[in-house]
């Protein structure tokens, strides 16, 4: 359901209520409310965003320590392509590679977007382990999005440090030229 409204000399408003579901357990839904405002005139401006979520999602704290663990014990630094594959499989161990990719990805997308366009997460092209001496994980996805709207294919670099205590941060992102 959306509800939207001009707030005058600030900009638009839409009041939307939909299900969040978790990407691994279909099953497992939660009702959420969320209020986003678009400023007027300033497109290089985050929407501001306001949300509530009824209920909690599974958690995922043990899944989360076995691939923190089975990351940080790996001999070389992890490296990857085309998560999903172009028939739309992924590998059972690359599932927490897209997962946060996913959710970083929605962090792009939140703060690129503006009333026009609509950004999908659609696939990792590469992904690369950086090398770190703190327990952070760190990774370097380039990764293509979806604009519904214009139906391009953008790729988009980003950064992503990880730990399963402390969560996930895009410390840099940039949209990269149609030829990477």
């Amino acid at each position: 359901m959306l509800f939207d409204a001009d707030i005058d000399g600030v900009g638009h408003k839409y009041h939307l209520e939909f299900v969040l579901e978790d990407i691994f357990e279909k099953d497992s839904t939660v009702n959420c409310t969320a209020e986003v405002l678009y400023h007027l005139g300033n497109n290089n401006a985050a929407p501001d965003v306001q949300f509530t979520v009824e209920g909690e999602l599974k958690n995922t704290d043990e899944a989360d320590n076995l691939f923190y663990n089975r990351i940080k014990s790996l001999k070389n630094e992890l490296v990857a392509e085309n998560i999903p594959d172009s028939y739309g499989n992924v590998p059972p161990e690359m599932e927490p590679i897209r997962a946060l990719a996913w959710a970083a990805s929605g962090y792009v997308i939140w703060q690129n977007s503006t009333e026009n366009t609509k950004y999908q997460f659609a696939q990792i092209k590469h992904v690369k382990q950086v090398k770190r001496s703190d327990e952070y994980l760190e990774f370097d996805y380039m990764i293509l999005l979806h604009e519904n709207v214009s139906q391009e294919i953008i790729p988009w670099q980003m950064t992503v440090l990880w730990h399963p205590q402390h969560g996930i941060e895009v410390t840099q992102n940039s949209r990269q030229p149609k030829h990477v």
